[in-house]
């Protein structure tokens, strides 16, 4: 099993103590929190400053294919896609991976072989999570020996919202177990826990657990990355790191779709986490139609002209 944080140790002893400390963590004051958010996002970023931001984007997405339609052929269009996604300039940089379902990680992983692309698998029954562990786990174990080099989990909703804390726990750590090698992401599906507070509780949770990365939402949901549950898990990310030394990655996926909008979360982990955070291998957009739009913008950048969406596949 992964290690426990020793200073987390008594911690997560029995379900009492991982309750109260959860509960212990100080209430989130959620009009700061949006206000925040929103001050941040209003933040102008020019010229050289966009373009950099704009590069930086797209080295962060995990570009993102989970249809009940997928075939063999649309993974393997999308993999090229995250390797060159501009085939008109070479200078665009790759995507960070290309997230599929377990059964087209191999696919992916063979398309991949070389690129530097990492092959993220969605797992656990995803996205609602109903399934019993030891099919979670098998779930997991398939998609690593397929070649996924990242597993995004998505946690029992139903268990957290109804305060088995420990059971969450211990799932994450027999999937973070069953992963080996491969880094862990934790999906809480923030539109479903409801409050600030229980998104920090499920931070925490996840991190303590031994998640790798923390991850907004499965994309599936009416509510999905928000600037303000985003900023709320960047600020967990940051406390958890000074109390253990820890860093840990987030992921913020669903409804981020522009240009736009990925520089203004940008804006947010420079400001709350800062340049530790400003990489691909700590922060993470989960998307589809995202790149578009950065190619599109990239690409004004370069000439001047928008060339509006026939220059870029959709997928």
């Amino acid at each position: 099993m992964p290690t426990i944080p020793t200073a987390f140790a008594d911690v997560t002893a029995s379900d009492s103590t991982l309750r109260r400390f959860l509960h212990g963590l100080p209430g989130v004051d959620a009009v700061g929190l949006e206000a925040r958010a929103a001050g941040l996002g209003t933040r102008s970023i020019k010229t050289t400053a966009k373009a950099y931001a704009i590069d930086l984007a797209i080295s962060m997405i995990d570009l993102t294919t989970l249809e009940g339609a997928d075939t063999p052929g649309k993974v393997r269009a999308l993999a090229a896609k995250a390797v060159h996604p501009d085939p008109t300039d070479r200078t665009t940089p790759s995507t960070a991976a290309v997230c599929v379902y377990p059964d087209m990680a191999a696919i992916a992983a063979k398309a991949l072989k070389g690129s530097g692309v990492k092959v993220a698998s969605v797992a656990t029954a995803f996205p609602a999570g109903r399934a019993a562990l030891d099919v979670k786990l098998a779930d997991t174990r398939d998609a690593v020996a397929a070649g996924a080099d990242e597993i995004d989990m998505v946690i029992d909703r139903g268990a957290f919202l109804s305060g088995r804390y420990l059971k969450v726990f211990e799932e994450i750590r027999a999937v973070k177990e069953a992963a080996g090698p491969a880094r862990l992401k934790v999906i809480f599906e923030t539109g479903e826990l409801s409050t600030y507070d229980n998104i920090r509780r499920a931070s925490w949770l996840g991190m303590i657990a031994g998640a790798d990365f923390i991850k907004t939402s499965t994309g599936k949901v009416a509510v999905n990355a928000t600037p303000a549950n985003t900023l709320l898990m960047l600020e967990a990310v940051r406390d958890y790191r000074a109390q253990t030394g820890i860093q840990v990655g987030v992921k913020p996926a669903g409804g981020i779709r522009t240009s736009k909008d990925a520089i203004k979360f940008l804006v947010l982990v420079n400001e709350t986490v800062g340049a530790d955070w400003l990489h691909n291998h700590w922060f993470r957009f989960g998307a589809s139609s995202l790149l578009n739009d950065l190619l599109l913008q990239r690409q004004k950048l370069a000439t001047g002209r928008y060339s509006g969406p026939d220059y870029v596949t959709v997928d």
